[in-house]
């Protein structure tokens, strides 16, 4: 049974070039700097996975500590990622190495974009699942609030436990990148092409966006992927910003990795791996594994969704989206244990 198969229709099936951003989605929040390293050559795969493994920020204690969702009996054997981009108000870098701030302090950090990445086993398939950060969900030990009120609330190990108790799933990883690693990471990539349908602005950022392709800078491409007023799907038309430019994002990085160019290849994997911020479960093997079991993926075994969605609302005045947890949590069980 082919991946395509085994992954239920949350929403109109996607085509080839909406599954490929999966694979993007994953280079771009640190699995994209082991692949890029992997074209550099078998003669140095070795060496410069631990190199460039060693710059990424490692998080300690991310992980909640109490009781935590068990694996389905089915389960597929494969690993689960979380990956979180945050919204800081420092005015520092809160993740990477050039952090100076911390990454978490509470109500000073939200999470604008949250994906759960599944790769089965043989790392031949990958399903990815976006949830809104608008989601009206339950936070351990907080009621009821929008899903990413639980990193503002309590940093990693909240968030973790909020989307594992929503999803009933097991989080092996976690990874983020703020929005000051987000603008250094397209500037270190001099630029990102982005093709946009139709003019709109933004009356909260008080940004223009006109129709065409713009190679797209820091602060323009920050503004792109937070846009949510001034296009008519809202919180669901950012997603869609942010999963077409990571697309061409990650096309951009690896067009610009070249064995001709082993200085300049290696300047961009070096603000790259600045950039972002994993748990510190994560090893320097665990990414040279994940490397190797990545360079047999196929595109045509990716599949992307957004989380299932009842309906929007009103709730104690706040815009929030409603979700279908029961489907929500049938499919992603599904994506665990392969249909079975």
């Amino acid at each position: 049974m082919s991946a395509r198969e085994r992954w239920p229709r949350w929403e109109p099936r996607p085509d080839a070039a909406r599954r490929h951003r999966v694979l993007r989605v994953l280079l771009l929040l640190g699995v994209t700097v082991v692949l890029a390293v992997a074209a550099l050559g078998a003669g140095t795969f070795w060496w410069a996975t631990d190199h460039y493994g060693d710059q990424v920020t490692r998080i300690p204690h991310a992980f909640p500590t109490g009781p935590r969702p068990p694996r389905p009996a089915a389960h597929d054997g494969g690993t689960t990622f979380l990956l979180a981009g945050v919204d800081s108000r420092s005015e520092q870098p809160t993740t990477g190495s050039d952090a100076v701030a911390a990454l978490w302090r509470r109500g000073a950090q939200r999470t604008d974009t949250l994906m759960l990445v599944h790769l089965d086993e043989d790392e031949r398939t990958a399903s990815v699942l976006s949830l809104p950060r608008d989601s009206w969900v339950p936070i351990p030990g907080h009621g009821s609030a929008k899903i990413n009120a639980a990193f503002s609330w309590g940093g990693p190990p909240l968030m973790i436990e909020t989307v594992e108790q929503l999803t009933r799933t097991r989080v092996d990883h976690f990874g983020v990148v703020d929005w000051h690693g987000f603008k250094a990471l397209t500037d270190a990539v001099g630029g990102v092409p982005v093709t946009i349908d139709r003019d709109s602005y933004d009356p909260v950022l008080q940004h223009r966006f006109t129709a065409g392709t713009h190679l797209m800078r820091g602060e323009e491409a920050l503004a792109y992927v937070r846009q949510r007023h001034g296009v008519p799907g809202g919180e669901l038309d950012r997603i869609k910003h942010q999963q077409q430019f990571l697309h061409s994002l990650a096309d951009r990085i690896r067009g610009r990795v070249s064995l001709t160019d082993p200085l300049g290849t290696g300047r961009m994997l070096d603000a790259i791996t600045r950039t972002v911020s994993v748990d510190d479960r994560m090893s320097n093997g665990d990414l040279r594994d994940l490397v190797i079991g990545l360079r047999h993926l196929d595109a045509g075994d990716t599949t992307f969704a957004t989380a299932p969605i009842v309906r929007s609302r009103m709730i104690e005045g706040q815009y929030t989206l409603v979700l279908d947890t029961g489907k929500l949590r049938a499919q992603w069980h599904a994506v665990e244990t392969g249909g079975r």
